[in-house]
């Protein structure tokens, strides 16, 4: 089953000191060694980078658009680009997935209780085998919550979640299985 990694969202403008996130660079360490695991397994990594409005911290001719300089972006990494929290709406990513052949997604990025948990949804509705490892995404506190407790509630949501393919595989980054 050939599989995408992607990674929402993981752009300047979503990590400043006035947004910081849980486990930031524990997740971009994650993120670069699943990345490449899935690049050897001869799998798609697919950059998903919000586009803002003018004035916006994430609009591309902003700074903050730019995906954070730790990332190892490789060779034949895709982008797609988006304007909302749903990573297909309006997107190439639906077609781009397709093109490639691919059938399982490894849902990933920032933040966990917008544009991550959205795409996961969409991606189960659309019937693709979807992973959402546990340590693959980060969101900040919130008033009523803490990151970590956001966190948690996503993954055991994710891992019930009622679908025609199923749930998505809710495990560790070290655990996503990448081949076949």
């Amino acid at each position: 089953m050939k599989t995408a990694l992607v990674i929402i969202d993981m752009q300047e403008g979503s990590f400043t000191p006035r947004t910081t996130r849980h486990d930031t660079s524990g997740l971009v360490e994650r993120l670069n060694t699943l990345a490449g695991a899935v690049q050897w397994a001869g799998g798609s990594v697919i950059f998903v980078q919000h586009d803002g409005p003018v004035d916006d911290p994430h609009h591309p001719d902003q700074p903050g658009w730019k995906l954070l300089p730790e990332l190892e972006v490789r060779d034949g990494d895709l982008i797609v680009r988006k304007t909302a929290c749903d990573s297909f709406l309006g997107t190439s990513l639906d077609a781009t997935l397709k093109s490639n052949a691919i059938e399982r997604l490894i849902v990933t990025g920032c933040a966990t209780d917008y544009c991550v948990d959205t795409t996961v949804r969409s991606a189960l509705a659309r019937g693709y085998a979807t992973i959402a490892p546990a340590d693959g995404h980060t969101t900040s506190n919130r008033p009523h919550l803490t990151a970590q407790q956001i966190i948690a509630h996503h993954n055991s949501i994710w891992a019930d979640f009622i679908a025609p393919g199923g749930p998505a595989l809710v495990c560790a980054c070290a655990d996503v299985p990448v081949n076949g």
